[in-house]
């Protein structure tokens, strides 16, 4: 398929400090989810394309710790919850690298590594301990949690049950190996500054964004809801890992403090 030169994308940073970061243009990263339908290779061709006149360096990371483990949680049996995860790992690196390639000539400044691959991280270390210590001494972190897991498992569920023990732990060991990018990319990836991008708001924005006390996103860190200008573009709802909901739900407030900031190129910021 292909993109228009100038495709373009709705931009909805979560607070003021949020926008200021955007504007600094000095890095986005961009989670894929395997098993997400709404990350097919022409948007992230699109987004690539999109984040490369906007921003220093672009990330792409993808998912792929836990992902057999949602599946088995889930109804399937260990050997086909295995092999299942494997090919959507496959198949979502496969969509990045080809979405990357055909959004224009090769980009220096764009990565796609997996979210295993920092494991050996020190600082992503550090920061995963902490989120997994405040899952066990927060309420307030627990809930938000909690939430963000039924937000997203809910359609798994049939009518009247509800999330296992079992269930809610891999949820958390799931969005735990994610959480430390929401925290402090800046750290883990050496750059001045970060812009988490997704295309809804996610449930933990609020604990991690407009608290003020417990785990927070360092001062450098930034959250900003990026989804295509045309609204037909979102309609479908698009399935996760495990066939996790990714749209937002009725009652799940999904609005931002601030509206799309104007928009300069990285040229352009530079020369300011």
């Amino acid at each position: 398929m292909t993109i228009k030169a100038d495709a373009s994308f709705e931009v909805l940073p979560f607070t003021r400090t949020c926008r200021h970061i955007w504007e600094d243009g000095d890095h986005v990263l961009i989670g894929v989810s395997p098993g997400n339908s709404y990350f097919s290779s022409e948007r992230i061709s699109s987004l690539a394309q999109w984040a490369t006149t906007r921003f220093a360096q672009v990330d792409f990371v993808y998912a792929d710790l836990h992902v057999d483990r949602m599946f088995a949680a889930f109804g399937y049996t260990p050997e086909h919850a295995e092999k299942r995860a494997t090919k959507e790992i496959k198949a979502v690196r496969r969509r990045i690298l080809k979405g990357v390639e055909e959004s224009g000539p090769p980009h220096s400044e764009i990565r796609v590594r997996a979210l295993s691959e920092f494991q050996s991280n020190p600082v992503y270390q550090l920061l995963h301990r902490r989120v997994l210590h405040f899952l066990e001494t927060d309420d307030v972190f627990r809930k938000g949690c909690e939430e963000m897991a039924l937000h997203f498992v809910g359609s798994k569920l049939a009518d009247g049950e509800s999330i296992t023990a079992a269930q809610l732990q891999v949820c958390f060991d799931y969005m735990a190996a994610e959480l430390p990018f929401f925290v402090d990319t800046p750290s883990i990836l050496d750059v001045p500054s970060s812009v988490a991008a997704y295309h809804v708001k996610m449930p933990m924005t609020d604990v991690l964004f407009a608290r003020g006390g417990g785990l927070r996103a360092t001062r450098n860190q930034a959250y900003a809801v990026v989804r295509p200008d045309a609204p037909e573009a979102v309609r479908a709802t698009p399935q996760d890992t495990a066939g996790r909901d990714t749209a937002p739900r009725p009652g799940v407030p999904h609005t931002t403090v601030d509206h799309a900031p104007t928009e300069r190129t990285v040229d352009e910021r530079r020369a300011a």
